[in-house]
């Protein structure tokens, strides 16, 4: 438990910085899956339609320092690839 002013302030700033992480990654898995069933079911419409927002997913999330840039750039290559083997 937190016994200043100053660490009660630096839980509730860890708490809410948290929730904002835990919630824009599960926005950016979400993303990823929704595409890789797309592709998966062999719909290449769909994965060209759902290419774009999940890159631009992908880029803020490492923006705000979710994931590493490495990690961004396999996701997107290995997407992109993905989806061009459906078309």
């Amino acid at each position: 438990m937190a016994n200043h002013k100053s660490a009660e302030k630096r839980n509730r700033q860890n708490a809410k910085r948290n929730a904002i992480n835990r919630s824009n990654r599960s926005k950016l898995r979400t993303q990823i899956k929704k595409l890789r069933s797309a592709t998966g079911a062999g719909d290449a419409a769909l994965g060209n339609e759902l290419l774009g927002p999940t890159v631009s997913l992908i880029d803020k999330a490492v923006n705000k320092g979710l994931i590493h840039k490495n990690t961004a750039a396999r996701y997107k290559s290995r997407l992109t690839k993905r989806v061009a083997s459906v078309a």
